[in-house]
């Protein structure tokens, strides 16, 4: 789903976490999406491409259940968690 020109796109938090937070240099920022590909797409606009780069691979959930589908629908005060591979266990 995208978001409707017509009507304010929700606002959220994205938390970012490990390697994702260090590239960014902010462990949280606050975004506009009406679906998480929007969303992420305002969260890389102000990253630098070693932290596009990072976020691009890593796993996101929304308010805290993965997310696999960037097209998810998101509305006002949901979080955005990324989550960057991991090595070792």
């Amino acid at each position: 789903m995208t978001h409707d020109d017509s009507t304010p796109a929700p606002t959220l938090t994205v938390r970012l976490f490990a390697g994702a937070a260090a590239e960014y240099g902010a462990d949280a920022a606050t975004v506009q999406g009406g679906s998480v590909r929007e969303a992420l797409a305002d969260l890389l606009r102000s990253a630098a491409p070693d932290a596009a780069r990072v976020i691009d691979r890593s796993s996101i959930l929304v308010n805290a259940v993965a997310c696999t589908d960037r097209d998810q629908e998101l509305h006002d005060g949901d979080r955005l968690d990324v989550l960057p591979p991991f090595a070792g266990g």
